[in-house]
């Protein structure tokens, strides 16, 4: 009888660890822009589909959520953490056993530059580069003065605004006519951008990626002829008080998921799934065009990826989980 019992149980263990629902309950942040919502809903629908988890989607953002992560061992999943602006606090956490970088999220990293229209590079190759901008510079159009040209810079009162000021005078543009201009508002500088393509006009500014207005009009990163010095742009021109700024790319942030110990230990099988997830730049552009387009929240755009890009997550997943996360769709 003992024999059984034993036999039983062990049968019962066995079930229990194949089905993961080792996993348990596990919490996932729900940050504030939709790159982030997204990733967010789409761990939610395979870690409860295919992996038997218990997931539940938390308010989250990025400093409130590494704070947590470290100090209290919630929530299990920063899907989304752009980890440079808590780097310090998140490195302690790691060396503490508190946490873990699970894998990187965006695999480019967050990406920021001076961008122009595409159908202006297919036609002048050489407006990819500061320097063919400056020899035309007479194409940009300041808005109020006919006798200036215009880049579109970064609102005031945002990061971005220091460091697209100090590059914009490192690369001397105001000697070639530019002057720096404040589009007021991230919808204002998102608008310029749109008006500009919808008349296919000249358009010289700042922007980044991932963003839904990368993805719905097609621009091209200028290449400032200096490569990307790190060190620099750390030291100098994200400083306010940058007295001889240099030119310089702008470095990837990086963009990683952060898990808790305690879950990265007691899933394995999931944690494999969330290291290996993760989208390019360009992937996630579109996806955020069709969210900003249909209006869509994180729950129907994790639906709408999931059901769309086969290609790409069945890559994340072993084909067991990918058939139960299969079935799942195929009853939405």
């Amino acid at each position: 009888m003992r024999k059984i019992l034993a036999a039983s149980l062990v049968l019962a263990s066995a079930s229990f660890s194949a089905s993961g629902s080792e996993c348990g309950k596990v919490t996932i942040a729900d940050m504030n822009w939709n790159s982030a919502t997204l990733i967010a809903n789409v761990d939610r629908f395979i870690l409860e589909h295919g992996y038997g988890c218990e997931a539940e989607l938390v308010p989250g953002d990025t400093m409130p959520t590494g704070t947590s992560m470290v100090e209290k061992g919630e929530p299990d999943i920063a899907p989304e953490l752009w980890s440079n602006s808590a780097k310090k606090s998140l490195d302690a956490g790691v060396k503490e056993g508190r946490i873990r970088y699970a894998g990187t999220s965006l695999s480019d990293g967050g990406e920021e530059g001076f961008w122009i229209p595409a159908y202006m590079v297919e036609k002048d190759p050489s407006l990819a580069t500061i320097k063919g901008i400056k020899a035309q510079a007479k194409l940009f159009t300041h808005p109020e003065d006919p006798d200036k040209s215009a880049v579109m810079g970064c609102p005031a009162g945002w990061t971005c605004q220091i460091t697209t000021g100090h590059l914009f005078d490192a690369m001397k543009l105001e000697d070639s006519g530019f002057e720096l201009i404040d589009p007021g508002s991230g919808a204002g500088l998102a608008g310029s951008i749109a008006k500009a393509y919808e008349r296919k006009q000249a358009w010289l500014g700042y922007y980044w990626a991932p963003t839904g207005v990368l993805g719905k009009y097609k621009m091209v990163k200028v290449d400032f002829g200096s490569g990307t010095d790190e060190a620099h742009y750390r030291a100098c021109i994200t400083k306010v008080d940058c007295l001889d700024p240099k030119p310089t790319m702008f470095p990837p942030s990086k963009v990683s998921t952060i898990v808790t110990e305690s879950f990265a230990k007691r899933a394995p099988e999931a944690l494999a799934y969330v290291t290996a997830r993760s989208f390019t730049n360009a992937q996630m552009n579109e996806l955020l065009a069709w969210m900003e387009d249909n209006q869509a929240d994180g729950d129907i755009a994790a639906e709408e990826f999931l059901l769309n890009n086969e290609d790409l997550w069945l890559k994340w997943v072993s084909p067991e989980t990918a058939k139960k996360v299969k079935q799942a769709l195929s009853e939405l």
